[in-house]
């Protein structure tokens, strides 16, 4: 279909490795070859680890590779009035509530193996607060985040929710397995949920592709589309890339860059078929 419209979205917090690669091939090639519309947005609100320097590297390395994007790149840095506005809307209609506890907190109450397990899901806590307790935790100044009450969130839905994803039949989508998700923090002012939904339903995404670890967020950017009455686009899911320890590629284990890949005489096109791409 010639409306196709599909995005990459990188975070320029350190170069981009094949499988950033491989994940924007795989967008643009999606919308390409349907004669549609390939996106660039580049997610750098963490303002601790976003750097201009990687956003710059990012812009090079794509069109090294050989891509090219409709229209101007999205920062979202330059939105945030827009993902507060959608907060405040949530806020609203009583479905956030602040949550003032520690990441230790967290996992020590929900019995996680390892204090500060990030991964450990949030039991309520803040959620059985009073409005005058909470008041008083914020008059102290104590950093918060914004949780969405999830069970007050889908009980405030006419019905189920179907989601559909490419390839495969609809479901019921279930996005209550992810508990009260954080949606702000002190220090990210919305969170990767919120910003991802927001954009591509303000720049006419209709096809998000992305890696397969991101395969359960789906219910929860589902839920989210419904709550502020966005659009819901259709979501494929590829394979992730991985080193010869078997581990998908990470900034954080120094993922080979695609910036070292030049600098080692490899040409794109070289790059591209070692991906299973060609132009």
């Amino acid at each position: 279909m010639s409306s196709i419209v599909t995005r990459f979205a990188p975070s320029p917090t350190g170069l981009l490795h094949l499988g950033h690669g491989f994940a924007a091939l795989t967008a643009w090639q999606r919308a390409r070859q349907a004669g549609g519309r390939f996106l660039l947005r580049l997610e750098d609100i963490d303002t601790q680890r976003c750097r201009p320097e990687f956003a710059a590297a990012i812009l090079e390395d794509l069109a090294w590779l050989g891509l090219d994007w409709d229209g101007p790149v999205r920062m979202q840095s330059a939105h945030l009035a827009d993902y507060r506005t959608a907060l405040e809307s949530l806020a609203a209609r009583g479905l956030l509530y602040p949550c003032f506890c520690t990441r230790t907190d967290i996992a020590t109450a929900a019995g996680a193996p390892h204090a500060g397990d990030a991964t450990a899901r949030y039991p309520g806590t803040c959620r059985r607060l009073d409005a005058t307790e909470r008041a008083a935790k914020r008059a102290t100044g104590a950093p918060f985040a914004w949780r969405l009450d999830m069970e007050r969130a889908c009980a405030s839905l006419a019905g189920p929710l179907d989601l559909t994803l490419d390839g495969e039949a609809p479901r019921r989508a279930s996005p209550e397995a992810f508990g009260d998700v954080v949606l702000a923090r002190k220090d990210t002012p919305a969170s990767y949920h919120l910003c991802a939904t927001h954009d591509d339903a303000v720049q006419g995404v209709t096809l998000v592709t992305r890696g397969e670890d991101l395969r359960p967020a789906a219910d929860l950017h589902r839920l989210l589309q419904a709550l502020l009455g966005w659009p819901a686009p259709l979501y494929a899911h590829h394979r992730l890339l991985c080193g010869p320890d078997g581990r998908r590629l990470a900034k954080r284990d120094h993922a080979e860059t695609l910036r070292a890949l030049r600098e080692a005489g490899q040409s794109a096109g070289e790059v591209r078929a070692r991906l299973g791409f060609t132009l």
